[in-house]
C-alpha cells in the first residue's frame, strides 16, 4: 500500500491513459460497422492478456497474481466489461465530445461515492472542482437534452458502469500489485467476450486496414488501464478522476483534425473551465491535511 499522496506523478499517469482513450476512440469509430462490441472487446481482451501473461513471464511476476480477492476482481471486470461495451456503442453513433461528455460524469459518481465505498474526505474544494469541470464539460458539449437516443442512454450508463470499475479498482490497489489487477482484467474479461460473442456460433474475423485498429484497440486499452491504475496507486480516486476532464481538449483537436468537426468559441471556454477544475483540485490534494 502507498504512503501518501502524490498528485502530480497522479496527473502524468493520467495523461497516458488521456492518450490511450482518445486512440481507442477513433479506432473504435474505424471499427463500427465491421464488428460488434463483443467482437471489439473480444480482440482487445486476447491481445491485451497475451501481453500481459509475457511481461509477467519475462520479468517473473507471477507470484504477484494474487486469488484471495477474486470477487472483487470479478464485480470490477464485470462493471467495466458492461461499460466498455456500452462505450463502444455510442462511439459509434454519437460526436467524440457528446460521448466524453457524458462518460465524463464518471468523476461526479466517485466523487460522491468514494465517501461511502472507499472512505475518502470529499472535501468543497474538491467537489466544487468536480462540479465546475463537468460544467466545462457541458458547455463544451452542449448536449441535446429533447433528443434522447440509445446510444446517448449507452454513454451515460457506461459512466455509471466505470465508475462502479473505478472504485474498485481503487480498492485493489490496497494490496494487489498492477500486473495481478491487469492479469485478472485481461482474462476475466476475455471469458466474458468469448461468452458474449460465441453466443450465436458466429464470429468476423478483422481484415485490411481493421487488423491495425484492433491491435489499437488492444494496446490503448491496456496501457489506459495501466496508467489509471498506478495514478490511483498514488492517488486518492476523488483527485484522479477529475484529471481524465483533460481529455476533452485533446479529443476536441482529434474530431476537428479527423472528423471535420468545429472548434468553436464554447469548446475553448470549456476547455478552460476544465483545466482551472483541475488546477484547483491538484492544489487541494497539495495542502495538509488534518488527521482523522
Amino acid at each position: 500500500m502507498v504512503s501518501g499522496s502524490y498528485p502530480l506523478t497522479a496527473a502524468l499517469w493520467m495523461i497516458g491513459a488521456m492518450v490511450s482513450f482518445s486512440v481507442m476512440a477513433i479506432a473504435g469509430r474505424e471499427l463500427a460497422g465491421h464488428l460488434s462490441t463483443f467482437e471489439i472487446m473480444l480482440y482487445r481482451s486476447v491481445i491485451g492478456f497475451v501481453i500481459v501473461v509475457s511481461v509477467i513471464s519475462i520479468t517473473g511476476r507471477f507470484y504477484e497474481i494474487k486469488t484471495n480477492r477474486l470477487w472483487l476482481h470479478l464485480l470490477r471486470n464485470i462493471a467495466h466489461f458492461s461499460g466498455q461495451n456500452l462505450w463502444f456503442l455510442a462511439v459509434a453513433f454519437i460526436p467524440f465530445s457528446q460521448l466524453f461528455a457524458l462518460e465524463f460524469s464518471t468523476p461526479i459518481w466517485v466523487a460522491l461515492l468514494a465517501p461511502f465505498f472507499l472512505n475518502e474526505t470529499l472535501t468543497r474544494s474538491r467537489l466544487a472542482a468536480v462540479v465546475f469541470g463537468f460544467v466545462g464539460v457541458l458547455i463544451v458539449a452542449r448536449p441535446d437534452v429533447s433528443a434522447i437516443s440509445p446510444a446517448i442512454l449507452a454513454a451515460i450508463s457506461c459512466a455509471v458502469c466505470f465508475a462502479g470499475s473505478m472504485m474498485a479498482t481503487k480498492k485493489l490497489t490496497a494490496d494487489q500489485s498492477t500486473s495481478c489487477i491487469l492479469f485478472w482484467l485481461t482474462a476475466m474479461q476475455l471469458v466474458m467476450a468469448i461468452g458474449f460473442t460465441g453466443y450465436d456460433g458466429h464470429v468476423t474475423l478483422p481484415q485490411g486496414i481493421n487488423i491495425l485498429w484492433v491491435g489499437a484497440v488492444g494496446l490503448g486499452g491496456l496501457t489506459a488501464h495501466f496508467c489509471i491504475t498506478k495514478a490511483l496507486s498514488v492517488a486518492p480516486a476523488i483527485i484522479v478522476m477529475p484529471l481524465d476532464f483533460m481529455r476533452l481538449p485533446l479529443v476536441a483537436v482529434i474530431g476537428f483534425l479527423f472528423y471535420g468537426e468545429a472548434l468553436e468559441w464554447p469548446i475553448m471556454l470549456g476547455a478552460v473551465i476544465i483545466l482551472a477544475a483541475n488546477v484547483v483540485n491538484l492544489r487541494d490534494a497539495g495542502a495538509p491535511q488534518k488527521p482523522s
